[in-house]
């Protein structure tokens, strides 16, 4: 009996004719996509075009106005916040969630306590140190006086140690030095590769387009393009 087809399974994650507001303002106009288990969807699109506000939609910190959010065969658009974490969602802002005024110890213990419990922290901070050994270098260090990098860093430690079923990553590479933007995709590539789906919001094309199995593209808030990464073809008639 042949092995069922896995493309032919049902989404991890779904957006379904989603719109989305601030206040007076429309943001997503119908928007709909699908995070496949296991893999990285790319959301593309210029500024503005709405990739932030659907990164929040899944993740409840927007509540869409019309559609619907389903994760696991279940609705979840009316849920808050945490209790969408709870199932498995984490979402990684644009910007360096840490908190600035702790040390890169105490950030990481924080995360690590409430997500794997007391016993689980010591063997957690191993695994962060052994994955960002730079991190280790600098546990003592306020986390307000690292560079952009490292605090991108630390964001995603506070991850992959245990990974989520989901991954919404917003504009990690934003601000970064190329460099450090590589060392940011290559520690993506380890969550996927530990089981976690990646919806992952960019503005910047090429990294994007090496990491990802399926690429939606938004313009002006509505899905201009959805399919595989591999046949994408020409996309600055999209994002620029």
């Amino acid at each position: 009996m042949p092995a069922p087809d896995a493309s032919a399974a049902a989404p991890l994650l779904e957006l379904r004719d989603v719109d989305a507001s601030y206040g007076p303002f429309r943001a997503l106009f119908g928007v709909s996509l699908a995070v496949r288990a296991g893999s990285v969807t790319a959301l593309l699109g210029a500024n503005g075009a709405g990739k932030t506000t659907v990164a929040r939609v899944a993740t409840g910190l927007v509540r869409p106005s019309a559609g619907t959010v389903v994760f696991e065969g279940e609705a979840v658009q009316g849920l808050k916040p945490f209790q969408i974490a709870r199932r498995g969602i984490i979402h990684a802002p644009e910007g360096r969630s840490v908190f600035a005024s702790l040390t890169v110890r105490e950030n990481l213990e924080l995360s690590f306590r409430r997500a794997l419990g007391r016993r689980g922290v010591d063997g957690a901070l191993r695994r962060a140190y052994e994955l960002f050994p730079r991190l280790g270098e600098r546990s003592k260090q306020v986390a307000g006086t690292l560079s952009g990098g490292e605090q991108r860093m630390l964001s995603l430690a506070r991850v992959m140690v245990s990974p989520p079923k989901l991954l919404v990553a917003d504009e990690l590479s934003l601000g970064l030095a190329p460099i450090v933007i590589d060392e940011v995709y290559a520690n993506l590539a380890r969550i996927r590769d530990a089981g976690s789906a990646i919806l992952l919001v960019e503005q910047y094309v090429s990294h994007a387009l090496g990491l990802a199995d399926d690429v939606v593209v938004l313009s002006h808030g509505a899905v201009a393009h959805a399919g595989p990464a591999a046949e994408l073809g020409d996309i600055t008639q999209y994002v620029l």
